[in-house]
């Protein structure tokens, strides 16, 4: 039996049982021999766990946080919670609270550095139970290498203030989408969730309230150029995305126009050898289903228009890395429908095409299907990839229960493998 194949029998272990068993070494390099681990980061519990973020610090810890409650923007007891893998030891600190707003939920959280090396929290308060409603917030620690959670210094809003030319991308972009509405281009069963969804754009525009609420944040915000903080943002009820950037270290921030595309959000972001930025985006539009790609050649300020990508996507997040040699993975679920695949992607070209996949989780389809999404992506000093993703079993199975005596369904989980792993899967036509 090959390493590849162990290490697959091993990862269906953890998965059926539902038991951290400990990571591989994570100081192995990145070699020839293909290996991949895998461990739930906490027991699974019938709490919601989700949206996680990983990152690694300088010593070489791993920090993850997710949000943990009763549900998501209409239960007020959601917090972000987060743990910690030390390097060296076998296994995931316990849980620990990394922020939490009595009687409102605080969700979709995201970390990052920044140019001086300190670490950041990003999340959305939900002010009325709206994702509408949600309110940027942030922390900065630079004290964040010791056990437990980090000290954070500064607490504050991140306020997004789209400007004039929000409401003047809105007015150019809709004549163009209702034209495409009249003339057949968006699938019959799709007309008139798009009708009322462009009728949404045109009254909310000029709306002040509304375009400077509703911004949330999924994946890692990135430091380009000199130290330019650019955090990418989506809104639910506008259904785009956009771009906060700061040239001072988070001290002023201003925005990108939107990026307007019919239900693009999520976005996630590489760059390019020659300074070009590559946005991918969760489809949340009309059929055919594909994550949606963008391209800023400024830093972020401007973005090419948003288009569909082959690869395939259900309305789920995505995560994408740029590796040190160059190559890109991108994780994502890559169906129309159904968030039961979790898919590992390689390119070779900067994202002009895939020519590798491997699954970190494969169920087949039907009830008993598992929802294994909403990844985090990143590359260890040492060369190897770790991801986080919630893991999200079926109850229309027999669970373990947890202490409450309900079902055992929802953890975060994390994986650990090398490049040499996805390689030594299956080629894309």
């Amino acid at each position: 039996m090959n390493t590849a194949t162990v290490a697959l029998l091993a990862a269906v272990l953890v998965h059926s049982s539902g038991i951290s068993t400990p990571a591989a070494d994570w100081s192995v390099a990145d070699n020839e021999k293909p290996f991949l681990s895998s461990e739930l980061i906490f027991e699974a519990e019938h709490w919601h766990n989700h949206g996680s973020c990983i990152v690694e610090t300088r010593r070489g810890d791993l920090i993850v946080c997710w949000f943990h409650g009763s549900g998501e923007r209409k239960a007020d007891d959601v917090r972000i919670e987060g743990a910690r893998w030390r390097r060296g030891a076998r296994k995931w600190s316990e849980r620990h609270v990394l922020a939490d707003t009595p009687g409102y939920p605080d969700t979709n959280c995201s970390l990052f550095f920044d140019h001086q090396d300190r670490l950041w929290l990003v999340w959305p308060t939900i002010l009325a139970n709206l994702w509408e409603s949600s309110l940027l917030k942030y922390r900065i620690s630079d004290d964040y290498e010791k056990p437990g959670p980090p000290k954070w210094k500064t607490d504050g809003v991140l306020h997004v203030t789209p400007g004039p030319e929000f409401e003047e991308a809105i007015r150019r972009w809709v004549p163009e989408a209702e034209a495409k509405l009249r003339t057949g281009g968006v699938p019959d069963r799709d007309r008139e969730e798009v009708a009322r969804y462009l009728g949404i754009l045109n009254e909310r525009a000029e709306d002040k309230l509304y375009r400077r609420l509703g911004w949330m944040t999924r994946a890692h915000p990135v430091v380009v150029g000199e130290g330019r903080l650019l955090v990418p943002l989506y809104h639910d009820g506008y259904s785009c995305s956009l771009f906060a950037l700061s040239d001072d270290g988070g001290a002023t921030w201003r925005t990108s126009p939107p990026l307007l595309g019919g239900g693009n959000i999520q976005p996630s972001v590489a760059t390019r050898r020659d300074g070009t930025l590559v946005t991918y985006m969760r489809d949340n539009g009309p059929a055919p289903g594909r994550v949606m790609v963008s391209e800023s050649r400024d830093q972020g300020l401007t973005w090419s228009p948003v288009v569909d990508s082959t690869i395939p996507n259900p309305g789920s997040g995505t995560d994408i890395v740029v590796l040190r040699d160059g190559r890109w993975l991108f994780i994502g679920n890559d169906l129309e429908d159904g968030r039961r695949r979790l898919a590992v992607l390689l390119s070779e070209d900067e994202g002009r095409s895939w020519t590798r996949r491997r699954y970190l989780e494969n169920d087949p389809a039907g009830p008993r299907a598992g929802r294994y999404h909403y990844p985090s992506i990143i590359q260890s000093k040492d060369g190897t990839i770790h991801v986080t993703y919630s893991h999200h079993l079926s109850t229309d199975q027999p669970l373990p229960k947890d202490p409450s005596g309900q079902p055992a369904h929802s953890s975060i989980k994390h994986a650990h493998f090398n490049v040499a792993w996805v390689l030594a899967g299956e080629t894309i036509p």
